[in-house]
């Protein structure tokens, strides 16, 4: 099957040979018997018809070389634009990663003891527990039961340790428990974790008056955790009639969503309380 454009191409071509014999033969004609007018008028039309089918294929080439350099010149275009579109999501994660090592530098430079920055590599899609898993483990200097933190706050408490990684146990699980005091009025309670993502300080006797807003930090009298590390704000508090305790509700400075790198802190241990 020939295509179209073939089609069009041999009728051109038959055209112009037609034409050309055509003419050809009535000029010899012309010149010995002077039929000029006769021919003239024969021939006009098909002169007519040649001429606008050039004129024709002519403008349907030039339409398709400029059709299709235009096509050239988009899909160029939409390679430089992709380009550039992924060269600048480059250059914003460079920059937000630059924000947060430079807010991570300036934490380990106000925190005392040995730190070990990790980068979180996992984390625990269930809801029954809520744990993360970091790219550093013993052969780092990391130990079951270390402190897990981030410039924000307290993150949690490794509870699993291999040669080259580790997992820790995060403070919004129920699981956790973290001594902690409301900085303005120096009462003592036990952080939590609930299952609404936010924790409870548990223990709280009712005679010490606490607000919406006080800022819960850790005592350091669990042994894990250095004292004053920021815990988490306190979004809610319940005293009921009877009772010892009332009931104080914290949301945490980390956000654990969003949560990337974080500072294992390691225990200071008796011996070296002591060699201090």
């Amino acid at each position: 099957m020939l295509s179209k454009k073939m089609v069009l191409l041999i009728g051109v071509i038959f055209l112009i040979t037609f034409n050309m014999i055509f003419l050809s033969v009535t000029s010899r004609r012309n010149a010995t018997d002077g039929s000029g007018s006769t021919a003239l008028y024969i021939v006009s039309p098909f002169q007519k018809a040649l001429t606008r089918s050039i004129g024709f294929v002519k403008d349907i080439w030039r339409h398709y070389f400029y059709l299709s350099s235009v096509s050239m010149e988009n899909d160029r275009l939409r390679k430089e634009l992709s380009f550039a579109a992924e060269k600048n999501n480059r250059l914003v994660e460079a920059e937000l990663s630059n924000a947060r090592l430079r807010n991570l530098l300036k934490f380990t430079e106000k925190t005392e003891g040995p730190l070990i920055a990790a980068e979180i590599i996992g984390k625990d899609p269930t809801s029954w527990h809520k744990t993360i898993t970091i790219d550093k483990g013993s052969d780092d200097g990391v130990e079951k039961g270390d402190a897990v933190v981030s410039p924000e706050g307290v993150v949690g408490q490794v509870t699993d340790v291999a040669s080259h990684y580790a997992k820790a146990l995060l403070l919004i699980d129920h699981n956790s428990a973290v001594d902690a005091l409301i900085q303005n009025s120096r009462a003592r309670g036990v952080v939590h974790g609930e299952s609404s993502g936010q924790c409870a300080l548990k223990y709280v006797l009712r005679k010490h008056e606490i607000q919406t807003g006080d800022t819960v930090i850790s005592s350091g009298l669990d042994g894990i955790f250095q004292k004053g590390l920021r815990v988490g704000v306190v979004s809610g508090v319940v005293k009921n009639s009877s009772g010892m305790f009332q009931v104080v509700t914290v949301k945490p400075f980390v956000d654990f969503e969003t949560l990337e790198e974080v500072f294992v802190m390691a225990r200071i241990k008796a011996d070296e309380k002591e060699d201090g």
